[in-house]
């Protein structure tokens, strides 16, 4: 069994979102032995927003390519190759400005690629990066789950289920930490409820659908 660890955090050290992540990354490799760990950290290394040199992976096939969308393609290629080979996908999403950090969003733009991760027919879109389990721990210094009005607010965990699905990934679970900025009881409280959610989203239980991965 293949996973991949992302995480998009800017915080190093003091991401809650990379805490989350990391224990989520344990956790499943204590219920599933043999995993091997893919790591991309994107806040380091990002690939670069989509401009006119990067888009060239959904040019006609014989397009003839500058050496600088070349190079782009080949982070294209890597990203979208990295992703389809991993049977588990760990991503750590912070809540920035009521959406995801721009790091993840060009990570996003990377992999979403006709042909490959999805596909246009007759009836709509197809995904085709499916049969794969995805868990994204989500960190909010507030609380948007509650409330109509945060719910309204809220563009990061409600964005990822709609692109991982237009990919095809069913199996996508949430580990939520909310009101992390709202004082040291908030956040304790949401820390605890947010390894509960690590323990029922990574357990033996919560993956029969993926265990035959490992075998």
């Amino acid at each position: 069994m293949k996973l991949l660890h992302i995480d998009s955090s800017v915080l190093g050290d003091n991401s809650v979102s990379r805490q989350l992540t990391a224990e989520v990354v344990a956790e499943w490799r204590s219920n599933h032995a043999g995993t091997e760990v893919d790591y991309l950290d994107l806040a380091v290394s990002a690939p670069s927003h989509l401009d006119a040199h990067s888009l060239g992976f959904r040019a006609p096939a014989g397009t003839e390519f500058t050496e600088r969308q070349r190079n782009e393609n080949a982070v294209s290629e890597k990203l979208v190759s990295q992703f389809l080979a991993a049977d588990v996908v760990v991503i750590g999403a912070p809540f920035y400005n009521f959406s995801i950090p721009s790091q993840l969003k060009a990570w996003i733009d990377r992999i979403a690629q006709v042909g490959r991760t999805f596909k246009y027919t007759e009836k709509g879109p197809v995904g085709l990066a499916g049969g794969k389990t995805v868990i994204v721990a989500i960190t909010r210094g507030g609380i948007y789950s509650t409330s109509e009005g945060g719910q309204a607010m809220e563009h990061q965990e409600s964005y990822l289920k709609v692109v991982l699905g237009f990919l095809g990934v069913t199996d996508v679970r949430f580990v939520r930490a909310e009101g992390l900025a709202m004082g040291e009881a908030p956040k304790a409280a949401a820390l605890g409820a947010a390894r509960a959610e690590i323990s029922a989203v990574t357990g033996e239980a919560a993956n029969q659908d993926v265990a035959t991965l490992a075998a």
